[in-house]
């Protein structure tokens, strides 16, 4: 009863820190956010005896995904809260709209799973017999192979969007430059 309470708070907290990350002006305050989730995830990784994922969230995301996120922030010395005249263009359309269609899919995958069941034997007694970590290896490039290429995709997107921002940004610096 404990462990179901302490997981709903913290389900809670994990979708309140991610929403802060996406309706948060500040930068900072969005990548604090975002340390909070990660930190959140891996104490859910931890109550559900997977405790190598647990400690990977925390030295790979909240670690060092999150610090280079800070640094290239307060590197780039990005304004913070820009006012926006419109969401409503074009490109922020397309971008809806291939965002919807990952969201199907990812959406998809987690449905089929839920219905069909994991194929695999994650239990205690199988981690105990082969180890947490090759059974966590070989459950996510069997039953999970969809769900592990979309997190590719998304994060390919993610690094497009970053080069894209950057040049763009860049060409706005050298536009104000040479009118100044």
């Amino acid at each position: 009863m404990f462990g179901q309470t302490l997981f709903f708070i913290l389900a809670a907290v994990a979708i309140g820190a991610a929403l802060g990350v996406i309706f948060n002006k500040n930068l900072v305050h969005s990548a604090l956010c975002l340390l909070l989730n990660f930190g959140v995830l891996a104490v859910l990784f931890v109550m559900l005896n997977a405790q190598f994922l647990g400690i990977v969230q925390v030295l790979v995301y909240a670690g060092a995904i999150v610090v280079l996120f800070l640094f290239v922030v307060m590197l780039l010395g990005a304004e913070l809260g820009e006012r926006v005249t419109t969401w409503l263009t074009l490109r922020n359309i397309i971008f809806v709209g291939l965002s919807l269609v990952l969201l199907t899919f990812v959406g998809t995958a987690v449905f089929e799973n839920f219905i069909y069941g994991a194929k695999g034997n994650f239990t205690p007694e199988a981690a105990q017999q082969v180890g947490q970590v090759q059974l966590v290896g070989s459950v996510l490039f069997t039953d999970y192979v969809l769900s592990f290429q979309m997190v590719g995709v998304l994060l390919s997107v993610g690094v497009i969007g970053v080069i894209w921002l950057a040049q763009h940004l860049e060409k706005g610096k050298l536009g104000r430059e040479k009118s100044q």
